[in-house]
């Protein structure tokens, strides 16, 4: 032992300083490198998760005794890789993700002797709502959907029956939304699956407050007018939006683009009845001509009435030509004529355009760069015109009606998306699997490479100055020895006859 300690200090203190910081650094080292080894792969078990859906799933993994970890504000959750199939399985069985909705299952632990009629319709209810909320949420871009049945009850010596309703909300994924078509679909889904349950009593609302559906139909009401003038306007904005994406799409890419159309309309119908006369183009449409002609004469004087005068050959007493004749002519024509009608009926339908105001909203262009990191760049001016212009051209815009249209380039908000399961490239081994084993290869190479370079420098150094160092201590003792000899116990001299001074 004296022989070691020897040895240390003729190593010097620099040289001791340099080892125990090198020794130290090198316990560290090892430790990391077998703590990392023994770390289990942590993959992702589930992602885009409620707060209490995580709570659920942590409450299980700790009673299992399974490592996690907990990521992005507790909505992913990450567990050894090797288990995460039998844990996705383990937590599907026990009902833990989807919000907890029970389904059917609900009638498994109940027990049907000690139950009511009442809580047996509750349950009813219940599992019918939550095997609705889980359909629906199978819908690609609907994250989480929540589903309300009233079921009333007829009551006794009532001859009215009321008719069930039905609330849903629906939590999207991202910025994806419904559109008329699928929102129906859903009504549809609902009204198929509780008995008397209409479509038009089922109300859809998204999870930004917007109503997409209305739980009623007002027949022949002012509200039912107003609502279809409102759904055929908002069409019409939905079309158009439609067209400036799809056209946009082609050039920006997929999901690159966004645009957002207000559309004022004239829902007023308009009937204009017209009638015109042309006075130069007449036309003869009936001739009525009429002629009469009348003749008469008067006798000048008359002879008494007598015998002679009344037999039958007797004759007047003036003769033949005694008297005076008149006669009378008159002609009549009638033409009556058609002038030229022209009967115009402008009928003008509801829905005319008013005014358009389009804004479009368009992503930048990325570039990567050796190290992989994707770096932003806005686009050209020109470019940006370009796209203006077929904006404009695609919605017929008029500046004479006051149309407005707004592109702008800026860059797009990441949307974390889950990621797919990894794929096997050879060997049954996919990329997680080539990295922990490079991981493992580097580290292992970087152990070997400081044993080599820094461990066996050091300890030949210190084997190469120790046989020197034990070499020197038999001088050194003997040196000690004499000196002690010398001038005795306390450093005080000794004469030479042996007794002290």
């Amino acid at each position: 032992m004296d022989t070691f300690l020897q040895a240390l200090r003729s190593l010097g203190p620099l040289r001791l300083s340099v080892i125990g910081v090198v020794i130290i650094g090198l316990i560290g080292f090892f430790i990391y490198l077998v703590t990392r080894l023994s770390t289990p792969q942590m993959a992702l078990l589930y992602s885009n998760m409620e707060p209490s859906d995580t709570t659920r799933i942590a409450q299980q993994l700790d009673a299992s005794n399974t490592p996690y970890e907990i990521r992005v504000n507790g909505t992913q959750v990450y567990v050894p890789a090797d288990r995460v199939e039998t844990l996705r399985l383990t937590t599907a069985e026990q009902g833990l993700t989807g919000g907890a909705l029970p389904g059917y299952e609900i009638f498994d632990d109940a027990d049907a002797l000690g139950s009511t009629n009442f809580i047996q319709n509750v349950n009813l209810v219940r599992a019918l709502e939550g095997e609705l909320a889980r359909t629906i949420r199978s819908i690609e871009s609907v994250k989480s959907a929540r589903v309300h049945l009233v079921m009333p009850k007829r009551e006794l010596f009532s001859r009215e029956k009321q008719q069930p309703t039905a609330s849903v909300i629906l939590k999207m994924k991202g910025a994806n939304r419904l559109d008329k078509n699928q929102i129906a679909a859903v009504q549809q889904l609902i009204a198929t699956a509780v008995p008397g349950l209409s479509p038009n009593h089922i109300s859809v609302v998204d999870d930004r407050g917007t109503l997409l559906a209305r739980g009623f139909e007002e027949e022949g009401a002012a509200g039912s007018a107003s609502t279809k003038i409102e759904e055929k306007r908002r069409a019409f904005e939905l079309r158009t939006v439609k067209t400036i994406e799809e056209l946009l799409e082609k050039t920006v890419g997929f999901g690159r683009v966004r645009a957002e159309v207000t559309a004022e309309m004239d829902f007023d119908r308009i009937v204009t009845n017209e009638v015109s006369f042309d006075p130069d183009g007449q036309v003869v449409r009936s001739t009525q001509s009429i002629e009469e002609t009348a003749s008469s004469r008067e006798a000048e004087g008359t002879p008494p009435v007598s015998v002679a005068t009344n037999l039958p050959d007797a004759q007047s007493a003036g003769g033949e030509n005694a008297g005076s004749t008149a006669a009378e002519s008159r002609t009549e024509e009638t033409v009556n004529f058609e002038i030229t009608k022209k009967e115009t009926n402008h009928v003008r339908e509801a829905g005319v355009v008013k005014r358009l105001s389009v804004a479009v909203l368009i992503d930048g262009n990325y570039t990567t760069n050796e190290g992989g990191e994707r770096t932003y760049q806005p686009r050209a001016e020109a470019e940006m015109e370009l796209l203006a212009t077929l904006v404009r051209g695609a919605i017929g815009f008029n500046a004479d009606r006051g149309d407005t249209v707004e592109v702008i380039n800026m860059q797009f908000a990441e949307i974390e998306t889950e990621k797919e399961e990894a794929f096997e490239l050879f060997f049954g081994l996919n990329k997680k699997d080539l990295l922990r084993m490079a991981e493992i290869l580097v580290l292992s190479i970087v152990a070997i490479l400081v044993i080599l370079l820094v461990v066996r420098p050091l300890v030949t150094r210190a084997l190469e100055a120790m046989p020197a160092a034990v070499a020197a201590m038999p001088e050194a003792l003997l040196a000690e020895q004499a000196q002690a000899a010398i001038t005795g116990p306390g450093g005080v001299p000794v004469p030479s006859d042996g007794a002290p001074a």
